[in-house]
């Protein structure tokens, strides 16, 4: 294989592909970046068994070939080369030469063959999307996954297709966010698949804030995304999602409106001494007024009171002050409404008005 690529289209897809690359891998051939070289460009393929990223490239190449290079040492020598640098990259046998001007580089490569790729999909469901959509869907929910949870169908994003509606529902059993999008996916039946943490996570770095239609294709055991040059895979959880229609309160009769920016700068006070383990913090409601307290265990003390509406009876009621932060966080609103019941109930929260993002919180016992 023999290859002349100037430094920047290089750089790109390697920046793309390279951020699914582990630093410590069970198989060393994980560490490397997949080169197939033809006369139409190169194509670029990492994974690490669970994501794959593959993007492509216009070069000029000499002989075509496949092989693979460490993935890491070859995006740091681009980075480390001058800016418009020419690179020539010549692989025999088991090793590399890389060469831009009076650089000189080898690495050792691995056989094309070894490296794990993921050819076809059997696709269930296929449908677009823009781009901006389905990052904003991420951005309002992903938030409240759960991190190496025993219930492993928690540690994702389930995404439910659903006649004119695309769902994206996250939750790690302390609290849920729910919201959804008009997206034309079809007439079938409703589908819910569950994308894993990491997957969520390397394909919301990898959208792009634009209305550029990308494509979905959903099968059985993975979820494929394509934009452009880009093409993301990721397998999907093997579980069952929780009920989350039964999570979301019902029955909530207490509203409280309140200024989001208000809000969120008195729990941000507050919180700085709440418990560090527990982060719990207590809102006392009552007419117009809301308290907040935050105490710990060296018997400090914080108290905000802010202005509010509210028209029912008081109510003291503990939460996480985490969790209420990044749902305000994903609000983007002037005021959030808040429908409560009583103190052993979650809390709903979302824009006043809008029914597109809900968000539940559950107390704590203080």
């Amino acid at each position: 294989m023999k290859l002349t690529i100037q430094r920047e289209v290089l750089l790109k897809p390697l920046q793309q592909v390279a951020g699914v690359v582990e630093r410590r891998q069970t198989l060393p051939i994980l560490g490397n970046v997949l080169l197939n070289a033809t006369k139409k460009g190169v194509k670029l393929t990492a994974t690490d068994l669970e994501v794959e990223l593959q993007t492509q490239a216009s070069v000029n190449v000499a002989e075509v070939g496949d092989s693979t290079l460490p993935a890491r040492k070859l995006l740091d020598i681009c980075r480390a080369l001058p800016e418009s640098a020419e690179i020539d990259i010549t692989v025999k046998e088991d090793r590399a030469q890389i060469r831009s001007g009076k650089s000189r580089f080898t690495l050792t490569t691995m056989p094309a063959s070894e490296f794990p790729v993921v050819d076809k999909i059997k696709s269930a469901r296929t449908f677009q999307v823009a781009q901006n959509d389905l990052r904003w869907l991420i951005e309002r929910t992903a938030f409240s996954m759960a991190q190496q949870d025993v219930r492993y169908y928690l540690n994702g994003l389930m995404l439910e297709p659903s006649r004119g509606l695309l769902r994206a529902v996250a939750t790690d059993g302390h609290r849920l966010a729910f919201c959804e999008y008009v997206v034309d996916v079809g007439e079938d039946e409703v589908q819910q698949v569950i994308v894993p943490r990491k997957g969520v996570q390397e394909l919301h770095r990898l959208l792009e804030d634009d209305n550029k239609p990308i494509q979905v294709e959903i099968g059985t055991n993975h979820i494929r995304i394509t934009t452009g040059e880009l093409r993301f895979t990721s397998k999907l959880i093997d579980g069952r999602f929780p009920d989350y229609h039964r999570v979301i309160p019902k029955s909530a009769d207490k509203r409280l409106l309140v200024k989001r920016e208000l809000l969120r700068q008195a729990l941000t006070r507050t919180s700085i001494l709440s418990n560090e383990k527990y982060r719990g913090i207590r809102l006392d409601v009552s007419k117009n007024n809301l308290k907040i307290q935050a105490h710990n265990p060296d018997q400090e003390e914080a108290v905000e009171e802010i202005e509010v509406n509210y028209e029912n009876d008081p109510l003291l009621i503990g939460f996480n002050v985490t969790y209420l932060l990044d749902v305000l966080a994903a609000i983007n609103a002037d005021e959030v409404e808040i429908m409560l019941s009583d103190a052993n109930s979650s809390a709903l929260i979302y824009k006043p008005g809008a029914t597109d993002c809900h968000y539940v919180v559950m107390p704590m016992r203080l």
